[in-house]
């Protein structure tokens, strides 16, 4: 397995390429808008600028590196040799669906399709396909260069040899694969959500101020980030759409997301991706306040 698609250059999407590109394979970048493929490349090259100046990679490795990713704004043309595609679109179950259908009339009949979903299910992804069989989660953490995780999620009729094949990949990319039956959220965010939610309650009901939620869960519960700080990370649009997947996939109203948090999407106040959420990042990340209306 030589030849490497990804789907959507995104946040995610770009991760994903670069990681791979530095373990030398061979990467189509793939993205209907190709300004949205330029920036890509410029935060990879950005992000290959830090690996070099903290001495974990050379000069050498970031112009192989880079040299290794190739973009596309046609699919058709982007998959056609590729022995793994990883689909990083938007979470958004219609659209992947719509991918899924596309990789599968294009893509080789051999190809593993992997999505990197944090929460719809790939069962419903794959029954779009022919292949079932083929069809797989590989969920990677942001950012995913320096993560370690990927969550390996078996859907209903993936086989074991793709399950085997996927895992095997992934520690050849220095990452720790966890195999996950498919279930609405997996493991990860089946746990972490309702967290952030209750850490958004929490907030919403007054009982602490956002530093105050955020600095008890980092020096009582030794998390490297609080859940507040987390979840604009994450981007709310994306945590109230895992958590509607939750409500939805287990029909239990513990996964309700909170009103609070529905009011800020709505209001467009998405976390560091709008510049503000539960902190304001008009300064830039590192000198992130508590934003106005929770101070």
């Amino acid at each position: 397995m030589k030849n490497i698609a990804v789907i959507g250059s995104g946040t995610m999407g770009n991760g994903i390429a670069h990681t791979f590109a530095q373990f030398g394979y061979q990467v189509n970048l793939i993205d209907i808008n190709a300004e949205a493929l330029e920036r890509a490349i410029n935060t990879i090259s950005k992000n290959l600028d830090r690996q070099v100046a903290k001495g974990t990679i050379t000069e050498v490795d970031k112009s192989a590196t880079l040299k290794n990713i190739l973009s596309f704004t046609d699919m058709q043309t982007g998959v056609a040799n590729a022995d793994l595609v990883v689909e990083a679109a938007t979470e958004n179950l219609d659209l992947k669906l719509k991918i899924f259908k596309e990789l599968d009339a294009f893509a080789k009949p051999e190809t593993i399709l992997a999505s990197n979903t944090s929460s719809i299910s790939i069962t419903k992804i794959a029954s779009v396909t022919g292949r079932g069989d083929k069809v797989i989660g590989m969920h990677f953490m942001n950012p995913v260069p320096v993560m370690k995780l990927v969550e390996v999620i078996r859907g209903y009729a993936t086989s074991n040899e793709t399950t085997e094949t996927v895992m095997e990949l992934s520690k050849k990319l220095g990452k720790v694969p966890v195999e996950v039956n498919d279930y609405p959220g997996f493991v990860a965010n089946r746990i972490l959500m309702p967290m952030i939610n209750e850490a958004i309650y929490t907030l919403y009901e007054n009982v602490a101020g956002v530093e105050e939620i955020d600095t008890v869960m980092k020096l009582g519960m030794a998390h490297p980030m609080g859940p507040l700080q987390l979840a604009d990370f994450i981007g709310l649009d994306v945590c109230l759409a895992i958590l509607r997947v939750l409500q939805d996939g287990f029909g239990n109203p513990k996964y309700a997301p909170c009103p609070l948090l529905v009011n800020m999407v709505t209001a467009g106040n998405k976390g560091v991706k709008s510049g503000e959420g539960f902190y304001n990042y008009a300064n830039g990340i590192k000198e992130a306040t508590v934003a106005a209306k929770f101070s």
